[in-house]
Protein backbone atom coordinates (compact mmCIF):
# COMPACT_ATOMS: atom_id res chain seq x y z
CA UNK A 1 0.00 0.00 0.00
CA UNK A 2 1.79 3.64 -0.97
CA UNK A 3 0.41 5.96 1.10
CA UNK A 4 1.28 9.98 0.70
CA UNK A 5 2.87 10.92 4.02
CA UNK A 6 3.40 14.36 4.81
CA UNK A 7 5.64 15.86 7.10
CA UNK A 8 5.15 19.02 8.78
CA UNK A 9 6.78 21.22 12.34
CA UNK A 10 4.40 21.38 14.89
CA UNK A 11 3.11 25.27 14.57
CA UNK A 12 0.65 27.32 16.68
CA UNK A 13 -3.13 26.08 16.68
CA UNK A 14 -2.50 22.18 15.67
CA UNK A 15 -4.56 20.06 17.95
CA UNK A 16 -3.20 17.59 20.27
CA UNK A 17 -4.91 14.86 18.78
CA UNK A 18 -1.01 14.20 17.45
CA UNK A 19 -0.24 12.90 20.92
CA UNK A 20 -2.89 10.03 20.77
CA UNK A 21 -0.73 8.10 18.74
CA UNK A 22 -1.44 4.23 20.22
CA UNK A 23 2.21 3.63 20.24
CA UNK A 24 1.91 0.25 21.72
CA UNK A 25 4.03 -3.12 20.93
CA UNK A 26 4.14 -6.65 21.20
CA UNK A 27 7.11 -7.63 22.76
CA UNK A 28 8.31 -10.96 22.16
CA UNK A 29 12.34 -11.00 21.95
CA UNK A 30 14.94 -9.04 23.51
CA UNK A 31 18.86 -8.20 22.97
CA UNK A 32 21.36 -10.04 24.15
CA UNK A 33 24.34 -7.44 24.41
CA UNK A 34 28.17 -8.23 23.96
CA UNK A 35 30.79 -6.22 23.77
CA UNK A 36 34.32 -7.02 21.36
CA UNK A 37 36.80 -4.83 20.84
CA UNK A 38 35.47 -1.85 22.03
CA UNK A 39 32.26 -2.55 19.38
CA UNK A 40 28.94 -3.47 20.97
CA UNK A 41 27.42 -6.32 19.21
CA UNK A 42 24.04 -8.57 20.23
CA UNK A 43 21.94 -11.38 19.61
CA UNK A 44 18.53 -11.45 19.89
CA UNK A 45 16.99 -14.08 22.03
CA UNK A 46 12.88 -14.98 22.19
CA UNK A 47 11.28 -14.39 25.01
CA UNK A 48 7.12 -15.07 26.27
CA UNK A 49 5.21 -12.67 24.08
CA UNK A 50 3.70 -9.66 26.26
CA UNK A 51 1.67 -6.22 25.23
CA UNK A 52 3.66 -2.90 25.94
CA UNK A 53 2.10 0.04 25.71
CA UNK A 54 2.62 3.46 27.40
CA UNK A 55 -0.64 4.48 29.41
CA UNK A 56 -3.20 7.58 28.45
CA UNK A 57 -1.83 8.86 32.04
CA UNK A 58 0.84 9.01 31.06
CA UNK A 59 0.99 10.70 28.09
CA UNK A 60 -1.88 13.46 30.21
CA UNK A 61 1.45 13.39 32.48
CA UNK A 62 3.83 14.41 29.59
CA UNK A 63 1.62 17.05 27.85
CA UNK A 64 0.97 18.60 31.16
CA UNK A 65 5.20 18.35 32.10
CA UNK A 66 6.22 19.79 28.88
CA UNK A 67 4.92 22.60 27.03
CA UNK A 68 5.18 21.62 23.43
CA UNK A 69 4.65 25.64 22.14
CA UNK A 70 8.46 26.10 23.50
CA UNK A 71 9.14 23.89 20.66
CA UNK A 72 8.03 25.86 18.21
CA UNK A 73 9.62 28.56 16.01
CA UNK A 74 13.07 27.23 18.61
CA UNK A 75 16.42 26.66 16.65
CA UNK A 76 17.74 24.26 19.53
CA UNK A 77 14.19 22.02 19.54
CA UNK A 78 11.56 21.13 17.06
CA UNK A 79 8.67 18.66 16.70
CA UNK A 80 7.71 17.18 13.26
CA UNK A 81 4.22 15.66 12.93
CA UNK A 82 3.53 12.91 10.01
CA UNK A 83 0.26 12.98 8.22
CA UNK A 84 -1.47 10.66 6.40
CA UNK A 85 -4.23 12.93 4.39
CA UNK A 86 -5.49 14.83 7.59
CA UNK A 87 -4.40 12.34 10.51
CA UNK A 88 -1.50 12.65 12.07
CA UNK A 89 0.14 8.92 12.14
CA UNK A 90 3.69 9.85 13.99
CA UNK A 91 5.54 11.89 15.45
CA UNK A 92 9.24 12.75 16.58
CA UNK A 93 10.20 15.32 19.02
CA UNK A 94 14.12 16.43 18.95
CA UNK A 95 16.03 19.01 20.68
CA UNK A 96 20.16 20.05 20.52
CA UNK A 97 21.83 17.91 23.47
CA UNK A 98 24.63 19.12 25.32
CA UNK A 99 27.29 17.35 23.42
CA UNK A 100 25.85 19.64 20.19
CA UNK A 101 24.76 15.94 18.82
CA UNK A 102 20.56 16.24 17.75
CA UNK A 103 18.78 14.17 20.42
CA UNK A 104 15.32 12.28 19.52
CA UNK A 105 13.42 12.84 22.67
CA UNK A 106 10.80 10.77 21.54
CA UNK A 107 9.52 9.16 17.42
CA UNK A 108 5.94 7.16 17.71
CA UNK A 109 4.33 5.77 14.81
CA UNK A 110 0.79 4.72 15.37
CA UNK A 111 0.71 0.84 15.30
CA UNK A 112 -1.70 0.60 11.99
CA UNK A 113 0.83 2.74 9.98
CA UNK A 114 3.96 0.96 10.79
CA UNK A 115 6.20 -0.46 8.24
CA UNK A 116 4.99 2.00 5.56
CA UNK A 117 8.15 4.47 5.70
CA UNK A 118 6.28 6.87 8.26
CA UNK A 119 9.36 6.54 10.72
CA UNK A 120 11.77 6.58 8.36
CA UNK A 121 10.34 9.94 7.16
CA UNK A 122 10.53 10.94 10.24
CA UNK A 123 13.97 10.02 10.66
CA UNK A 124 15.00 11.50 7.23
CA UNK A 125 13.48 14.92 8.54
CA UNK A 126 15.83 15.05 11.79
CA UNK A 127 18.59 14.28 9.98
CA UNK A 128 17.91 17.21 8.06
CA UNK A 129 17.19 19.50 10.91
CA UNK A 130 20.57 18.29 12.19
CA UNK A 131 22.31 19.22 9.49
CA UNK A 132 20.50 22.62 9.30
CA UNK A 133 21.84 22.71 12.57
CA UNK A 134 25.29 21.73 12.16
CA UNK A 135 25.01 19.24 14.47
CA UNK A 136 27.23 16.03 14.13
CA UNK A 137 24.92 13.58 14.09
CA UNK A 138 22.01 12.30 15.89
CA UNK A 139 21.36 10.18 19.24
CA UNK A 140 18.75 8.20 20.95
CA UNK A 141 17.38 5.47 23.55
CA UNK A 142 15.55 2.82 22.98
CA UNK A 143 14.63 0.03 25.11
CA UNK A 144 16.78 -3.97 24.69
CA UNK A 145 12.89 -5.23 24.32
CA UNK A 146 11.15 -3.05 21.58
CA UNK A 147 13.76 -5.43 18.90
CA UNK A 148 11.71 -4.08 16.39
CA UNK A 149 12.77 -0.44 17.12
CA UNK A 150 16.50 -1.46 17.60
CA UNK A 151 16.38 -3.32 14.13
CA UNK A 152 14.60 0.23 12.75
CA UNK A 153 17.44 2.27 14.14
CA UNK A 154 19.95 -0.12 13.20
CA UNK A 155 18.63 0.40 9.23
CA UNK A 156 18.68 4.00 9.55
CA UNK A 157 22.15 3.83 10.45
CA UNK A 158 21.84 4.23 14.17
CA UNK A 159 24.94 2.02 15.79
CA UNK A 160 25.19 0.92 19.40
CA UNK A 161 27.42 3.27 21.42
CA UNK A 162 26.34 2.55 24.81
CA UNK A 163 23.65 0.79 27.32
CA UNK A 164 22.71 1.14 31.24
CA UNK A 165 21.15 -2.04 32.96
CA UNK A 166 20.22 0.00 35.75
CA UNK A 167 18.06 3.21 34.47
CA UNK A 168 14.81 1.20 34.29
CA UNK A 169 14.99 0.05 37.78
CA UNK A 170 13.79 2.96 39.15
CA UNK A 171 10.63 2.39 37.57
CA UNK A 172 10.44 -1.10 39.13
CA UNK A 173 13.33 -2.55 40.59
CA UNK A 174 13.35 -6.21 38.91
CA UNK A 175 13.00 -4.58 35.14
CA UNK A 176 14.98 -6.59 33.14
CA UNK A 177 15.28 -3.99 30.38
CA UNK A 178 18.16 -2.38 29.46
CA UNK A 179 18.50 1.18 28.17
CA UNK A 180 20.31 1.30 24.50
CA UNK A 181 21.81 4.21 23.78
Amino acid sequence: MNMDIVIRELMPGYKDSWFDIDSSFTVDSTLVLSLTDQQIGYTVKEIPSYKKSYSQEQYEEEKDEVEYSRYIKNPEQIIYLAFIGNKAVGYIILRKNWNKYAYVEDIRVDKHYRRHGVGRKLIEQAVCWAKAGSMPGIMLETQSNNVKACKFYESCGFVIGGFDFQIYKGIHKHSDEIAIF
